[in-house]
C-alpha cells in the first residue's frame, strides 16, 4: 500500500502522543508508544474502515479500553483523516472543549466507539458489540453486516474482574469476530505487574473458550500473521503483545516513570532522537502524513460496495435496517401499548409490577420482535422480561433475542453498552434493584454516553420480604438518581408500567431503570389518556375533596399507601390529594411552572417511599414528613415488613393530622 517504512508511520503516533503530552503537561504517553508498532499494522493492513465516514454502519469497530492511552486514538484519528481531529485539537489535549479529552469519549469525538478509562469498561463493551455484529448478521445477511471488533486492552482492563465476567460470556457465545490485542507491556502505575499480579492471560483466556497467543508486539510480521490467524478462528482470540511501555524513551521505557506523567524535556529529546524523528513539535514528515491518509482511504471503496448491496436489499427491508441503526422505534409500538392500557381498563391487573411487565413486553415483543432485546443477570424466572415468544440466544441460535447472561451483572451491563452503540437493538437487563451495586460502573457510563439502556430492576424494597436486608435496596434509588442522566421509574400500577416501558423504549439518548415489585399491587388508575401522564414524572391521581390540607407523594408500592391514607383522612374530614411519582428526577427537571402545578400549595407535604429519604426535600422542603427507611431492612414477610418500619396509612394520616390540627 505504501513505500514508507512501517517504523516511520508507528512514530508519527509516537511523537504526537509525547507531543501532546508535554505540552498538557499531564497524560499518558508510554502505552501510545509502546502500542504504536500494533495500531500502525491494524490500522493499515486490516481494519475495515473509512476516515471519510466514521459512522459507516459496516466498519470494523476499534476499542482503545485501555483509555488512559487516549494519545494513541487521537493521533491515529488525526493520521488517517479524520475531519474533525485537526491538529489544533491535538495541541488542545486536556484542555477544556477540545475533543481531545483525557480518555476517549464517544459522544464528543467523531471516530471513538465508546467511552473509555474506567479499566475493564471497553473489552467489556465490545463483548457487546460483537454480540450485537453477530445477532444482526444472522437477521440481514453477511452481505450487509460482515465485520470484527478489534479491542486494545492493558494489564489493568485484564486485572479488572468485569473482564473476566466479559470473556467468559463471549467465549461462550463462540464471538469469533472480536479480537483483543492485549498491550503486555508488565507495568502499572505502581511498577511492575509482578509486584501483584502472576496471572498467565493466555491460559485464562483459552480457559474461557477463546483463541490465544503470545508474539512480539513490536514485531510488524508477527503482529500481522497473528491478526490474520485471529481472523481465521471459530473463536473469539486473545494477542498477546509483547511491548515496551515508553518505547524509545532511552532512560524510561520500561518503567512506571511512563505510564502516567510527561516525559520531561529531557527525556522528550532524547527519544525523538532515539526514534530519529523531528524535534520540532507536533511534526509529521509529509510523505508519512501522506501514507497515513491512503490508510484511512483505503476503506472507501469498500463502504461504496457496502453501499450498493445495500441498495440492492428490498425497500421494506432496508428501510427496517436503517431504522433500527437510527434507535427509531415502530409506529407500532405506541399503537399497542395505547390498545393494552384500554385493555388493562376494562380488566384491572392486580399483580406485582415485575409481573405487570411481563405482560407489557408481551405486548412490546409482539410490536418489535427482532429488535427488543431482553436478558438476565441469572434471575429470569424472578425478574420475568422475557416474552413467551422469545428463544434464547447462543452460538447456535443468533436470531435469538433472549440473553442468558448467568450471574454477571457488570458484564450484562457493560455488554448493553455495546449492543446500543453498536446499533439495531433496543436492549434491557434484569437483575434485584440490591444488585445495581454489582453493575453501577457500567450503568454510570451509559449515563455518561447517553445510551438508550433499560434496566429491569426487580425486588425493589423492603417488600420483598424474608430475604432480608442483604436483598432489600434501601439506598438503591437515591443513589441511582444521584446518576446525571439516569433516570428511575418506580411505577404503581399496571397502567404505569406500560406508560414506564414506553418512555424507556423511546428514550434513546440515556438510560432507564425500571423499579418494580415482587409484592402484588393493585389497579389504582381509572383512566389510561392518549398522552403519558408519567412523562412528567408525577401527576394527581387523587384529586382533594375541597381545598387540599395535604399532598401526599409516593411511589411505586407506597402508592397505594398514600391513597388508603387519603380516604382515611377525608372520613377525620381533612382533604387531600395523592400525587403518584413514578420519576422523581423526572418531575424535577419539567418547567418551573409545570413542576410547581403538580407540586401544588397544600401546607402539608408528605412522601412516602420504602427507602431513604434523599431527593425528596425538592418536593416536600425540608420541612416535609417522610415516611421510609432510615436503617437497613429485616427478615420477615412483606407485609410485616411495612408495619415494622411504620410504612403505613396510618402512619401517613398521624403525620397530617400532626400538621393541620
Amino acid at each position: 500500500m505504501t513505500q514508507v517504512d512501517h517504523t516511520r508511520m508507528a512514530n508519527a503516533i509516537r511523537g504526537l502522543a509525547m507531543d501532546a503530552v508535554e505540552k498538557a503537561k499531564s497524560g499518558h504517553p508510554g502505552l501510545p508508544m509502546g502500542a504504536a508498532d500494533i495500531a500502525t499494522v491494524l490500522f493499515t493492513q486490516f481494519l475495515k474502515f473509512d476516515a471519510a465516514a466514521p459512522a459507516w454502519p459496516d466498519r470494523d469497530r476499534f476499542v482503545l479500553s485501555a483509555g488512559h492511552g487516549s494519545m494513541l486514538l487521537y493521533s491515529l484519528l488525526y493520521l488517517t483523516g479524520n475531519a474533525e481531529m485537526t491538529l489544533d485539537q491535538i495541541k488542545q489535549f486536556r484542555q477544556v472543549d477540545s475533543l481531545t479529552p483525557g480518555h476517549p469519549e464517544n459522544f464528543r469525538t467523531k471516530g471513538i466507539e465508546t467511552t473509555t478509562g474506567p479499566l475493564g469498561q471497553g473489552i467489556s463493551t465490545a463483548v457487546g458489540m460483537a454480540l450485537a455484529e453477530k445477532m444482526l448478521a444472522a437477521e440481514f445477511g453477511k452481505k450487509i453486516v460482515d465485520h470484527h471488533t478489534y479491542v486494545l486492552a492493558s494489564d489493568g482492563d485484564l486485572m479488572e474482574g468485569v473482564s473476566q465476567e466479559a470473556i467468559a460470556m463471549a467465549g461462550h457465545w463462540k464471538l469469533n469476530k472480536l479480537i483483543v490485542l492485549y498491550d503486555d507491556n508488565g507495568i502499572s502505575i505502581d511498577g511492575p505487574t509482578s509486584i501483584s499480579d502472576s496471572v498467565d492471560q493466555v491460559k485464562r483466556f483459552k480457559s474461557a473458550g477463546w483463541a490465544a497467543e503470545k508474539i512480539d508486539g513490536h514485531d510488524q510480521a508477527a503482529i500481522a500473521d497473528a491478526i490474520t490467524r485471529a481472523k481465521k478462528s471459530s473463536k473469539p482470540t486473545l494477542i498477546a503483545c509483547r511491548t515496551t511501555i515508553g518505547f524509545g524513551a532511552p532512560h524510561k521505557q520500561g518503567t512506571s516513570k511512563v505510564h502516567g506523567e510527561a516525559l520531561g524535556a529531557d527525556e522528550l529529546k532524547a527519544a525523538k532522537e532515539n526514534l530519529g524523528i523531528s524535534l520540532e513539535p507536533f511534526t509529521v514528515a509529509d510523505d508519512v502524513l501522506k501514507a497515513w491518509r491512503a490508510a484511512g482511504s483505503r476503506g472507501a471503496a469498500a463502504r461504496q460496495e457496502w453501499e450498493a448491496r445495500l441498495g440492492e436489499l428490498g425497500s421494506r427491508k432496508r428501510a427496517e435496517f436503517e431504522r433500527r441503526l437510527r434507535h427509531e422505534r415502530p409506529a407500532s409500538l405506541a399503537k399497542a401499548v395505547r390498545a393494552y392500557k384500554k385493555e388493562l381498563l376494562e380488566k384491572p391487573m392486580t399483580a406485582a409490577t415485575r409481573k405487570s411487565s411481563e405482560a407489557v413486553i408481551e405486548v412490546i415483543a409482539g410490536a418489535m420482535p427482532m429488535e427488543f432485546l431482553a436478558g438476565s443477570a441469572d434471575l429470569t424466572g424472578s425478574n420475568n422480561n422475557k416474552a413467551k415468544s422469545a428463544t434464547a440466544f447462543s452460538a447456535k441460535t443468533p436470531k435469538g433475542r433472549f440473553i442468558h447472561y448467568g450471574i454477571r451483572e457488570h458484564g450484562m451491563a457493560a455488554a448493553m453498552n455495546g449492543i446500543f452503540l453498536h446499533g439495531g437493538f433496543a436492549p434491557n437487563g434484569a437483575t434485584f434493584l440490591v444488585f445495581t451495586d454489582y453493575a453501577r460502573p457500567a450503568m454510570r457510563l451509559a449515563a455518561l454516553m447517553g445510551a438508550g439502556v433499560v434496566y429491569v430492576m426487580t425486588h425493589d424494597s423492603i417488600g420483598l420480604g424474608e430475604d432480608g436486608p442483604t436483598h432489600q435496596p434501601v439506598e438503591h434509588l437515591a443513589a441511582l438518581r444521584a446518576i446525571p442522566n439516569m433516570r428511575v421509574f418506580r411505577p404503581c400500577d399496571a397502567i404505569e408500567v406500560a406508560e414506564c416501558w414506553e418512555l424507556a423504549l423511546n428514550r434513546v439518548d440515556g438510560p432507564t431503570v425500571l423499579a418494580l415489585t415482587r409484592q402484588n399491587l393493585p389497579q389504582l388508575r381509572t383512566t389510561a389518556p392518549n398522552d403519558n401522564p408519567c412523562a412528567a414524572g408525577a401527576y394527581e391521581l387523587v384529586s382533594a375533596q375541597g381545598d387540599a390540607k395535604a399532598t401526599l407523594f409516593a411511589s411505586g408500592s407506597e402508592v397505594e399507601i398514600a391513597v388508603a391514607a387519603q380516604k382515611q383522612l377525608a372520613e377525620r374530614g381533612v382533604a387531600s390529594r395523592v400525587v403518584s411519582v413514578p420519576s422523581l428526577e423526572l418531575l424535577l427537571a419539567q418547567p418551573e411552572a409545570k413542576r410547581a402545578a403538580i407540586i401544588g400549595n397544600a401546607p402539608v407535604n408528605i412522601a412516602i417511599e420504602a427507602a431513604v429519604r434523599w431527593g425528596w426535600d425538592a418536593v416536600i422542603g425540608q420541612d416535609g414528613e417522610f415516611i421510609g427507611m432510615h436503617s437497613f431492612g429485616e427478615s420477615g414477610p412483606a407485609k410485616e415488613l411495612y408495619k415494622h418500619f411504620g410504612i403505613t396509612a396510618e402512619a401517613a394520616v398521624n403525620a397530617v393530622l400532626k400538621r393541620v390540627s
